[in-house]
């Protein structure tokens, strides 16, 4: 199978369809943010690296870069163009609204160059608490109704998302019921799941009275404790706990520092999640 991947991030896409053992013949990425495309290369090598999707178009069976040309039939493309300005939970001022061209262009160039490869199979992410009208725009111009799925269902993460895509019969993922407590590699939690990370968890609060706050104040970020529950022995979770959250090897992110691997994961994907809904892609076309 021959992959193209916009805004690709850490390559949370090559993890999935390893996971669903589906081979990959050549996999295209776009991707502007260095220590993700660090991540990218030292797991895998061969990626082909096209950066700036904006810079990129495809036609007559060749893919035009910036840099280079590739001749190439693309069987499968992959986005979740960045969502947290769509989401409900961005404060208002801030939010992306489908009707201004001039914030959601960046899913409107990932929707550009899926019209233009128009390949076999395609998957798409974004957050589902978005507003109605928004979701319904996004439905009609790709033709397919969301389908909605939690990452808690596979992971320790609450993680609620979108994904739209022509593979067929997709359904949801058996619960695996893993606990965030099970992900831990020592102290104590008082959750049953993680919040979804977040870009905030790559600049962590050294103040314990002030995580502590943030923690019961807001939906955002996940502590622990060393000691129940003593908030003097609190602490953010760390690269490992991070990485399971995610379901990545916690191998995965070795390159980087644990915020630079908070950073680049809090907007990857769950990839059993995206293993899941590839493992319904007929293996005669893997």
């Amino acid at each position: 199978m021959r992959v193209f991947s916009l805004c690709d991030w850490i390559s949370c896409g090559q993890l999935a369809l390893e996971r669903a053992w589906i081979h990959i013949d050549a996999y295209y990425a776009s991707e502007i943010k260095p220590i993700a495309v660090q991540v990218t290369q030292t797991n895998y090598p061969n990626t082909i690296q096209i950066w700036d999707l904006t810079k990129v178009s495809y036609r007559d069976g060749v893919l035009h870069t910036e840099k280079w040309d590739f001749k190439t039939d693309i069987d499968l493309v992959i986005f979740g163009s960045p969502c947290q300005t769509f989401s409900i939970a961005m404060r208002t001022d801030k939010r992306v609204w489908m009707d201004d061209k001039k914030k959601s262009w960046l899913f409107l160039e990932c929707y550009r160059i899926l019209q233009e490869v128009k390949p076999k199979y395609f998957l798409m992410e974004n957050v589902a608490r978005m507003r109605d009208s928004d979701a319904q725009i996004i439905t009609d111009m790709m033709w397919v109704k969301p389908i909605r799925i939690n990452s808690k269902l596979v992971s320790p993460q609450l993680r609620d998302r979108y994904y739209r895509t022509n593979i067929e019969w997709v359904t949801q993922p058996k619960d695996k019921w893993i606990k965030l407590q099970d992900i831990l590699t020592s102290w104590y939690t008082d959750r049953d799941k993680a919040r979804a990370l977040l870009v905030s968890d790559s600049r962590p609060i050294k103040d314990k009275e002030r995580m502590y706050r943030r923690y019961r104040q807001t939906w955002f970020t996940t502590i622990v404790w060393e000691e129940k529950w003593d908030n003097n022995s609190i602490r953010y979770l760390n690269q490992t706990e991070l990485e399971r959250c995610q379901t990545i090897p916690e191998w995965y992110t070795r390159c980087l520092t644990r915020n630079q691997a908070a950073d680049v994961l809090w907007d990857g994907w769950t990839v059993d999640v995206i293993a899941h809904i590839f493992s319904f892609i007929p293996k005669q076309n893997g």
